[in-house]
């Protein structure tokens, strides 16, 4: 520790801690541009210039290490005349466009040129103007702003690890500007919106929609993915018009992948279901909330004579009080049909218990991590947050490895990639044979006639050696026809190479669900009901045709069955072929709830904006249905008592050696989701379905 003085403040800080640093843990201001905590050291603004005692000029305290004894004034007359200078030569050439600016009200170029820009311009020569580039559906630039920061170039090879953005040209001639025109892919590319402190980068589907003082601030999850993602929702009469990051180091940091960023415009689509319908004689009539719950019970009750071929099925992203009171409607009228499981059709491990999906790592110790065998996922895609912690322990020197069906474009340099396009199950079992061997175990029966090459060797001794390793199945495992044996094989790896096993969770609430016990203990799984005859459906938050991984056996089975009941947030054609009522409830951010995210951390939220139309937060719709089925423990008023009920409930795992095995690689079947086509909310997201991930 040294000793520092700051404007006359004595401040204790670590030897070689940057200067800006310790001042904004001191809370003392120091004007900055190019510099992010998050980035790396540019220097290039020359905002943050400071006095130092014994240095012959000001000196960048993003740059300036500190040592025992050095004095530094911010407000001196030379530190003042200084960053007075820079912020000339900053507001040379930027246009005074501030009244049509997006990032008018929350700019930093504003904030800082109040206390530091002059009222008159000295500068009397042609101002530059920068073309603007196509950057794609999310991000619109206006480059002329641009005020030559890097952040967004720094951020690209940092942080996305793509080099998208860059500079060409010097001095006032540099231009930042993407490679032949391309369009920005990162699937965490929107945070370039956040970094920009000037107008430059703003949000497409944002712009000229609202002033950032119009805006009212509200605390939410994200219900995209596992992840849990803190985020700030920006509404205007009632409306979703942004979503943001919320700061928590824990979780996603400052960062949003564009999926969670975007998505709400699903939110305000014209396909939103605001009206009750229901379906007599083949004609569908809106209807009040009354009328269309007792046809919904009437119809029901029809269906209720023989149980067993009736189905619930619910949406891994509803809320852990939605699907705990709608286990136990189901329950209560002795339905044993329940599963969320939508893109698993192997349910083998059903036969010796339900097995949790869970991150057995907090998120940001996956940083620390030496080694990481990714099995079954394109883990960039499908949970960008945690790929980005993944990419983070590469920099630092970790070895990651792949098992997976294809080759996969990560953002960072695979160790040892093991690809079989017919069969990653067998490459699965090889590593975990070559895992086995270096054991004092002998592989099984069932192993004996795998071939292990050294690719399947180096994966283990990769683990084996490593101090802290991991294995991460994802989600092209989880729609596998092997499902049961690639997560017992990855266990089997695991166990022989003291790695730690993480099934991960792909939905927002997937952990909240086998918490709320939405899972078929004495019934039918969802491959089951969707290929055999069922009488009644209820369909919870869900389109069976698009997010079940059997799409077209869900929706033959739905047009087959009785009765359906759709508690939906979204109107469509499809459904309006199968179903007999349509139910309209509320999505995310116009109801209370709670999402457990891939570690187990229940995280609840408020709503922040009015359901649309007649739409009503789910959880109070099941309530009522409850009451007119007259059941017992359907008398809550408020979430938090809903909530309580599985508080206390705590995820279940079982011991995958139990499982029978049999290996074979004959006729596998597997799936890559779309990461745009997750849920209904992001798949009528018309920003994030024109970019080259939903268009690929």
């Amino acid at each position: 520790m040294v000793k520092v003085e700051i404007n006359g403040q004595v401040i204790e800080a670590h030897e070689g801690d940057m200067l800006i640093d310790v001042a904004d843990d001191a809370k003392i201001t120091i004007p900055r541009f190019c510099y992010h905590r998050k980035l790396s050291i540019a220097a290039n603004c020359r905002m943050c210039l400071v006095e130092v005692e014994g240095a012959w000029k000001p000196l960048p305290a993003c740059a300036t290490p500190v040592t025992d004894g050095m004095k530094v004034h911010t407000k001196s007359a030379k530190a003042i005349a200084a960053q007075k200078s820079v912020m000339e030569f900053l507001l040379i050439n930027h246009p005074l466009d501030c009244p049509i600016c997006d990032q008018g009200g929350e700019c930093e170029l504003q904030d800082v040129a109040m206390e530091h820009g002059d009222d008159v311009s000295r500068f009397t020569e042609a101002k530059r103007i920068v073309s603007d580039r196509n950057a794609g559906s999310l991000i619109s630039t206006d480059m002329t702003r641009c005020i030559h920061c890097t952040r967004c170039v720094r951020f690209g090879q940092e942080v996305a690890g793509m080099m998208e953005l860059g500079a060409t040209g010097r001095s006032e001639w540099m231009e930042i500007g993407t490679y032949i025109e391309k369009s920005i892919t990162s699937e965490m590319s929107g945070n370039m919106i956040d970094l920009c402190p000037v107008g430059a980068l703003t949000s497409k589907p944002f712009r000229y929609t609202a002033r950032s003082w119009e805006l009212k601030a509200h605390h939410a999850i994200a219900a995209h993915d596992s992840i849990g993602s803190n985020i700030t929702v920006h509404t205007k009469d009632n409306l979703v018009k942004r979503v943001v990051p919320s700061e928590n180091e824990a979780i996603n940091e400052v960062w949003l992948s564009d999926r969670d960023r975007f998505a709400y415009e699903g939110i305000n689509s014209s396909d939103r279901l605001t009206l009750p319908q229901i379906k007599k004689n083949g004609e569908w009539l809106t209807t009040d909330w009354e009328t269309a719950l007792a046809f919904a019970v009437e119809g029901l009750n029809t269906q209720l004579t023989d149980t067993t071929i009736v189905g619930v099925l619910a949406s891994p992203n509803s809320t852990l009080e939605e699907l705990q009171l709608l286990q136990k409607l189901a329950r209560g009228l002795g339905i044993n049909n329940i599963d969320h499981r939508l893109r698993q059709i192997d349910f083998t491990t059903d036969k010796v218990g339900f097995n949790t999906p869970s991150l057995s790592l907090e998120l940001a110790e996956v940083e620390s991590l030496n080694s990481v065998l990714i099995v079954g996922s394109y883990l960039r895609k499908e949970l960008p947050i945690l790929n980005h912690r993944v990419r983070k322990a590469f920099k630092c020197g970790a070895e990651i490895n792949q098992v997976n069906p294809k080759d996969f474009d990560f953002n960072y340099k695979l160790a040892n990639s093991a690809i079989n396009a017919e069969s990653f199950t067998l490459e699965l079992a090889s590593v975990a044979k070559a895992a086995i061997e270096t054991t004092t175990e002998s592989a099984q029966a069932w192993l004996s006639e795998v071939e292990v090459n050294e690719t399947h060797k180096a994966i283990v001794e990769s683990l084996k050696s490593a101090e802290n390793a991991a294995v991460m199945v994802g989600q092209i495992s989880q729609t596998h026809s092997n499902y049961s044996l690639i997560k017992k094989l990855s266990s089997i790896i695991a166990k022989a190479t003291g790695a730690k096993l993480n099934i991960l969770p792909m939905a927002a609430n997937e952990v909240g669900a086998h918490l709320a016990n939405f899972l078929p203990v004495k019934g039918l799984n969802v491959s089951e009901m969707i290929n055999e005859k069922m009488n009644a459906f209820i369909n919870f938050g869900i389109e069976p045709e698009s997010d079940c991984i059997q799409g077209e056996n869900a929706l033959e089975a739905m047009k087959k069955a009785n009765f359906v009941i759709n508690f939906t947030a979204f109107d469509s054609a499809v459904q309006r072929e199968y179903a007999d009522v349509l139910l309209p409830i509320a999505t995310f951010v116009e109801t209370a709830g709670t999402f457990v995210n891939a570690n187990g951390l229940k995280q609840s939220f408020k709503m922040t904006v009015e359901p649309k139309g007649e739409a009503k937060a789910g959880w109070k719709v099941l309530r009522v249905l409850g009451n007119m089925f007259e059941l017992d423990g359907f008398e809550q008023t408020h979430s938090n008592q809903v909530l309580a009920e599985v508080l206390d409930n705590s995820a279940s795992s079982i011991d995958f050696s139990e499982l029978e095995s049999q290996l074979d690689s004959n006729n596998e079947t597997y799936s890559i989701v779309a990461p745009y086509s997750i849920d209904g909310i992001v798949r009528r997201s018309p920003s994030l379905q024109a970019t080259p991930d939903a268009l690929a």
